[in-house]
């Protein structure tokens, strides 16, 4: 639940024990398509010249995710540049490493740095999950197949920490307090609870006392030089243009953190709504809190923040398009794919701000090294994100997303992929019944005369819950002031650009995009490469099938008006006639 700073967009937290396959069936569910979607929803995938063309460039994708190991554009590095200078030696703790951006930052550090000291890691035990089968869970991920290739023995610096964000002192014992204290110079504190409707008094706890026992343990370490606090983009979303500034805080956090203390859990829920005010939820509300909080405990640390966008999966490092959770925009793609979601309320004009996992991660690891050889007096604050320097539009993620989707698609697609991004509310709910619930209904009914168990309504509901979470970011956009990870990146030397790069302009979306559906495809869903032909077969067929089940429901709609009104058949009388009639006049239609 509080493992990392996983994506923006989280309905559910994940355990890591957890079977990511058994997660990926909840989208397993199929709707009837929409007689209203978009005319580039419309297209048999493979049959159109520009359909065509594109899926002889995504066919390419499949083949870049399996390349082997030792062809990899990032291998183990062993270059000697200013970053990777600093970390040899210094030993790294490192919260939510279990999480979606501390996997990928652990793994970056070991296989950029080798020469880096120990990395600690806070894990925190779960009912039926101990600490080691987590920290086995971790290394078996795929993620780290490429260090376990390479270099296996650099994994035997990671040391786990037994803890929990959530009590005093972390948790730590004191054994593994002192070992921390007497050994650790960086810190990446990236632990978090980004369920958006995760209880209040929970997420006060996890994101603001959480943040709050870190720096109290901060300022007891011998040698810290840097402490990083991992932050997000949207902890000021209610303002649209955002600057690299720490702003006011929505309330008096200390005053908070007292007061719930002795309420009620019922209480806290009531008032919730008044407390958060203009916060769409509780986790952009206690992250703004948490931001206020360090300007107070921590103005003597070495401190800085960076704030992500919604993060998503991977450009380039350590492989393309590797996500492992179903949270945000990854959620939704593979919902579309799969043919269950076929209505979204979201502004295709406005600015989608995903920022591919590594980047956040390089400018993690890059901005500790400058914070520990420039020092300063003052917070510094990283806005990562792509609006302002390389937008990305919902309606291009709708478009290429759904051309992948096509030609690269997932396994036992249950609905010809393609959603609708509605801009009209009213719309979007008279869709989201028909071609959602009403289907859901049937399909449930159905269920039910056969004796099986009836789960669509279920799904539905669910799917509905985690649209309703994303309906405040997908239907605003904002501006984002990025000049500090720009000033950065200008600062660093040639070398460690490449290593650690951060430039956000160098990334194309079209391609991203398709790297990113087959990640899903791959990481999350669990399909074999080896299965993309007959899927595409398969999708093949749907489409004639959504074809048909337009033409017949459209035929159905035109036969009830027929039926029940005079004027509607004088007026196809009327039409049919002047057709022939035209048809008559033509040079091959005489015999008409």
């Amino acid at each position: 639940m509080y493992d990392g700073e996983d994506f923006l967009f989280q309905e559910e937290g994940s355990g890591d024990c957890h079977d990511m396959k058994e997660r990926s069936k909840a989208t397993g569910a199929g709707g009837e398509g929409s007689s209203t979607a978009s005319s580039a929803n419309d297209q048999p995938p493979g049959t159109d010249t520009a359909a065509a063309t594109l899926g002889k460039n995504c066919q390419e994708f499949p083949n870049q995710l399996s390349i082997p190991f030792s062809k990899l554009t990032f291998p183990m590095t062993k270059a000697s540049t200013p970053i990777i200078d600093f970390y040899k030696g210094r030993s790294v703790f490192i919260t939510g490493a279990t999480g979606f951006v501390g996997k990928a930052t652990v793994e970056k550090i070991l296989r950029t740095c080798p020469d880096v000291g120990n990395v600690f890691i806070l894990v925190r035990p779960k009912a039926g999950c101990s600490v080691a089968e987590r920290m086995e869970d971790l290394l078996n991920n795929s993620l780290y197949d490429f260090l376990r290739a390479e270099n296996p023995d650099v994994l035997k610096k990671i040391v786990p920490i037994a803890g929990d964000i959530t009590l005093p002192e972390l948790g730590i014992s004191e054994d593994d307090q002192r070992k921390l204290i007497q050994n650790v110079s960086v810190v990446f504190h990236s632990a978090a609870t980004v369920k958006f409707d995760e209880k209040l008094k929970l997420s006060i706890n996890v994101n603001v006392q959480g943040t709050k026992r870190m720096v109290d343990l901060c300022k007891k370490m011998q040698h810290l030089v840097a402490l990083v606090h991992v932050s997000t983009a949207y902890a000021n979303c209610e303002r649209e243009e955002i600057e690299e500034a720490i702003y006011p805080p929505p309330c008096d956090p200390y005053k908070l953190m007292q007061s719930v203390e002795w309420m009620d859990d019922d209480i806290v829920e009531t008032i919730t709504p008044q407390l958060i005010g203009n916060k769409p939820n509780t986790y952009t509300y206690t992250k703004a809190l948490a931001e206020h909080v360090l300007t107070l405990e921590a103005s003597e640390l070495p401190l800085c923040i960076v704030r992500p966008s919604i993060v998503t999966a991977t450009w380039k490092e350590p492989v393309s398009g590797w996500v492992d959770n179903i949270n945000g925009p990854t959620g939704l793609i593979a919902a579309c794919g799969k043919g269950v979601l076929r209505t979204l309320l979201c502004h295709r004009n406005k600015v989608a701000d995903l920022i591919p996992l590594d980047y956040p991660v390089n400018l993690i690891i890059s901005a500790a090294w400058y914070l520990a050889t420039k020092k300063s007096r003052t917070i510094k604050v990283y806005n990562c994100c792509t609006g302002t320097q390389n937008p990305l539009k919902w309606g291009q993620l709708e478009n290429w997303g759904f051309k992948h989707l096509t030609v690269n698609p997932l396994n036992d697609v249950m609905w010809y992929p393609g959603a609708y991004f509605r801009s009209n509310a009213v719309m979007n709910n008279i869709n989201d019944f028909l071609i959602h619930y009403v289907p859901a209904y049937l399909m449930d009914i159905c269920a039910r005369l056969s004796g099986k168990k009836p789960i669509m309504l279920k799904i539905y509901g669910k799917l509905t819950k985690a649209l309703n979470s994303l309906r405040f970011f997908t239907t605003h956009e904002w501006r984002f002031a990025t000049q500090n990870m720009l000033t950065l990146y200008d600062i660093m030397n040639p070398e460690d650009q490449k290593i650690f790069n951060f430039n956000v302009k160098e990334i194309n979306w079209p391609s991203y995009i398709g790297k990113y559906c087959l990640g899903i495809r791959k990481y999350v869903m669990k399909d074999d490469l080896s299965s993309l032909p007959a899927a595409r077969k398969h999708v093949r067929k749907l489409y004639w099938v959504h074809k048909f089940t337009q033409f017949f429901l459209i035929l159905i709609f035109w036969r009830a008006i027929m039926f029940r009104s005079d004027t509607a058949r004088q007026l196809w009388s009327f039409m049919f006639g002047m057709v022939l009639r035209m048809a008559r006049m033509l040079p091959c239609g005489e015999g008409i």
